[in-house]
């Protein structure tokens, strides 16, 4: 994908739904092993993401100036 597929990326409806649902049981300690490890790999997922986009915008900003 471009930087502007990567920048636009989004998670689905879905996943955002699942997402809000394993937090809500988090907070009221209702979570399972098997949610609190679905919960983790969206986090890491997260955080993947959040890095991939920054380093597209950096290389988008390095192009600028060229």
């Amino acid at each position: 994908p471009d930087r502007e597929a990567i920048a636009a990326f989004q998670l689905s409806p879905a996943t955002v739904s699942r997402v809000r649902e394993l937090l809500l049981k988090k907070s009221a300690g209702t979570l399972t092993a098997e949610e609190d490890e679905e919960l983790e790999q969206c986090a890491q997922l997260d955080r993947l993401v959040t890095l991939i986009r920054s380093r597209a915008r950096q290389q988008a900003q390095g192009n600028k100036g060229a």
